[in-house]
């Protein structure tokens, strides 16, 4: 148990914890965007899909995958954070080598920008989250039940200019932190070399770009195209 432990604390070990969650959040990300494209489909098929998760496992599908969601930002944050304090301590100590995915000495807003879009990306993860969970909790219908309308709720939302804009500026935070941290969670995972690192770089730039388009539409497609009033009166009321 001290062995994993000191294995765990060792500079290794926290980059391959970063690599690891980083891997995990990737996936989550990835599955959520599809799942929300169903707003493209209407009211019924995003409340099947929603109601499909919450009611998977009797319900505890949701609370097991927001605990490991929860475990996953935890880690990822501070292994990430252990990471750059560490790389800030050896700079300021010159015994740093700077290199990014094309070779020596050639930063990207990026990679320098990681700390900040972390951070103001886990600041948005809770504010999504308190609106979402303890949001209006209107309530339709669905194949004879009565289900919970988060369709209504994610349109009253988006049509907010306010709420909109500040969505499509985390995603855009979104596509910076994936175009480093992708390639940078494969290397920390041992599975690249230098000759691998261009490639890396290039596909870490398309997966991030292609998650935060898929993500930067949803508000913008709500905010100009869907009516919340014929939205709100063709759903049902307030539980």
């Amino acid at each position: 148990m001290l062995d994993l432990r000191a294995a765990a604390w060792s500079s290794v070990g926290k980059k391959l914890i970063t690599g690891l969650t980083g891997l995990g959040l990737v996936v989550f990300v990835t599955v959520h965007l599809i799942g929300n494209l169903t707003i493209f489909m209407g009211a019924e098929a995003f409340n099947a899909y929603s109601d499909f998760l919450a009611s998977l496992l009797h319900g505890w599908f949701i609370v097991l995958a927001d605990l490991g969601l929860v475990g996953f930002f935890g880690l990822h944050a501070w292994s990430g954070l252990s990471v750059w304090q560490s790389k800030r301590r050896a700079r300021s100590s010159g015994y740093a080598v700077s290199a990014d995915a094309r070779g020596p000495s050639r930063k990207t807003a990026s990679s320098r920008s990681m700390l900040y879009s972390g951070i103001f990306l886990g600041i948005y993860v809770v504010l999504h989250v308190w609106h979402l969970k303890f949001g209006a909790e209107y309530v339709t219908t669905l194949h004879g039940e009565e289900v919970r309308d988060l369709y209504r709720l994610v349109v009253e939302q988006f049509n907010r200019p306010a709420i909109a804009l500040a969505y499509a500026l985390s995603m855009l935070f979104l596509g910076l932190h994936l175009r480093h941290g992708v390639w940078s969670m494969l290397q920390s995972l041992g599975m690249l070399n230098r000759r691998l690192l261009p490639t890396a770089y290039g596909a870490a730039l398309i997966l991030g770009g292609l998650l935060a388009i898929g993500f930067l539409v949803l508000p913008l497609y709500v905010l100009f195209f869907v009516d919340p009033v014929g939205t709100a009166a063709a759903m049902g009321g307030l539980r």
